[in-house]
């Protein structure tokens, strides 16, 4: 799985995404090195799109990359439900709450925090752009200090294919083309697409956890 994963990751760079398309400079990974976690606990996403039912979908593409990085995740929904009977229902109160508080609850080393800063879906002419862009933080579950954090942009317009047939007739695809995306926006793609580039852009991403082979060797 993880194979074509980095395959598809890799075309869709070719393919020209801005994300992968100039060299970023690398980070700085002593601290999470340093602090070694081995579970990390996803809380859930706070959401500052008109999109209300985002939060949810978007959680439930975080935990299967983190996963494949070598990482304990606790199960996404159970942490939602044990939050709830906390008194914690809210995400905005989750994330200002003390990463290390909330990481006792679960004996977690790490916490990540994910915001989605836009999920939308606009339709100009006869070209319907879809973007997602969220940011990621993963804090300390020991001192509630920042191990790591990125903010990834992605978009997606689709395009009629023009064959060299007539102008009328490519409009006309064009339209419908655009019209199919806006009816059903490519969200969870482009949410998939977005941690592929924060968890593994090389220097960028998340270090191999320990359950990974990798771990230690890929930076």
């Amino acid at each position: 799985m993880r194979i074509l994963f980095k395959a598809a990751l890799a075309c869709l760079c070719l393919a020209g995404l801005s994300a992968c398309a100039v060299p970023p400079q690398k980070k700085d990974f002593s601290t999470i090195r340093a602090n070694h976690p081995r579970s990390i606990l996803i809380v859930p996403v706070t959401n500052a799109s008109t999109q209300v039912d985002a939060p949810d979908n978007f959680l439930a593409t975080l935990p299967v990359p983190l996963a494949e990085k070598g990482y304990y995740v606790f199960p996404v929904h159970m942490v939602k439900r044990v939050m709830e009977d906390e008194g914690l229902a809210d995400a905005d109160l989750v994330h200002s709450a003390d990463a290390r508080k909330v990481a006792a609850l679960f004996g977690a080393d790490a916490v990540l925090f994910a915001n989605i800063r836009r999920w939308d879906s606009q339709y100009i002419l006869l070209s319907t752009t879809t973007t997602v862009d969220i940011d990621y933080t993963l804090k300390s579950g020991r001192t509630g200090e920042t191990l790591w954090e990125e903010t990834v942009h992605t978009a997606y317009s689709p395009q009629a294919q023009n064959s060299g047939g007539h102008p009328l007739a490519f409009l006309v695809t064009q339209l419908i083309v655009a019209a199919m995306e806006r009816a059903a926006p490519s969200y969870l793609p482009l949410a998939s697409q977005a941690n592929g580039v924060a968890f593994y852009t090389a220097g960028r991403g998340i270090p191999s956890g320990p359950y990974d082979p990798q771990f230690g060797k890929d930076y």
